[in-house]
């Protein structure tokens, strides 16, 4: 009876910790997409990038609408170098996707 309880006890223990990550995670992608991509910092960073690969996908080539993050600063949005970062063409952010 007591390891059944303390099985019970552990998979709520698990089942509460998941909850609390995702509700962390959509807090994070929300404030990424509805506050950090829509500032000036994010902007101008994007200029950044764009002027640095010419205007041009580094994937194919065509003309870049979109700048890609190859990697992510979990814990720190915004503080992506530049360096993590490359102009795209749409159907090559879709495939990096």
């Amino acid at each position: 009876m007591e390891v059944l309880l303390i099985i019970v006890v552990g998979i709520a223990i698990f089942v509460f910790k998941w909850w609390l990550f995702d509700i962390k995670r959509k807090k994070r992608r929300d404030y990424y997409r509805n506050v950090y991509l829509k500032s000036d910092e994010w902007q101008r960073k994007r200029y950044v990038v764009f002027k640095r690969d010419n205007w041009r996908c580094v994937y194919c080539g065509e003309r870049a609408t979109e700048v890609h993050h190859k990697r992510y600063a979990k814990r720190n949005i915004g503080k992506e170098p530049i360096k993590w970062l490359v102009s795209v063409c749409k159907p090559c952010h879709d495939k990096q996707h």
